[in-house]
């Protein structure tokens, strides 16, 4: 470009009163802020396995650090994903999302962060709910035995009797810091008080043994 021209484009400017402005410094389209690029979302501290009553958290922050972001602890329900908690960004890209967890169950989670410029997700997931109940566990000298949802047992197998949930029902059970996912594929037990009998190969999975109480997210 010539010189006359250069100068040409700085009258126009000065003769209009427009300012150029560095694409470092434009703003959003509201014109109110520099618009964030989120590059990621660390997570410091999860607690998503908590008894039924209890508090979920999840600490973290976005790199970079831009305050003021939308962060939002989320859960899948019924084919959606819903909000529990929600928090905005320090200065340092700190969030800390938590709520209190009423409802037995097992469902995926994550953390959603929202910008002027966009969303990123971080998957966190399963968060587990849990109840306590009584159990007890069964194995050597029924292998071979016909299962009541069909099959038979043998050494190995994992996966629990109970007397009513539909056979094939998934259940996360959890033991002393230990869980497994197993499905309900026989019934039973028929001993008063006893919710659930798990298979020996389930037993040993979580270190139960004899009987008494385990945590369930059915």
């Amino acid at each position: 470009m010539s010189r006359a021209a250069v100068m040409a484009g700085a009258l126009s400017l000065v003769a209009t009163g427009a300012t150029a402005v560095p694409a470092a410094a434009q703003t959003d389209t509201q014109g109110t802020a520099p618009i964030a690029s989120i590059a990621k979302v660390a997570v410091a501290k999860k607690r998503l396995q908590v008894r039924a009553g209890r508090r979920v958290a999840v600490v973290g922050a976005v790199r970079p650090g831009t305050v003021g972001l939308k962060a939002r602890l989320q859960v899948r329900r019924s084919g959606e994903w819903r909000t529990i908690d929600r928090d905005r960004t320090s200065r340092t890209g700190r969030y800390v999302l938590r709520d209190r967890v009423k409802h037995v169950g097992s469902t995926r989670a994550r953390v959603r962060v929202s910008g002027a410029e966009g969303r990123t997700r971080r998957p966190l997931g399963r968060m587990n709910v849990y109840r306590m109940a009584y159990a007890s566990w069964y194995g050597p000298g029924l292998y071979g035995n016909h299962l009541g949802c069909g099959g038979r047992l043998y050494p190995g197998r994992l996966g629990v009797a109970h007397k009513s949930l539909p056979c094939g029902s998934k259940v996360t059970l959890r033991h002393r810091g230990r869980s497994v996912d197993v499905r309900v594929i026989d019934r039973g037990p028929y001993v008063g008080g006893r919710e659930y009998d798990l298979t020996e190969a389930t037993a040993q999975r979580l270190r139960f043994s004899g009987h008494g109480p385990i945590q369930t997210t059915r």
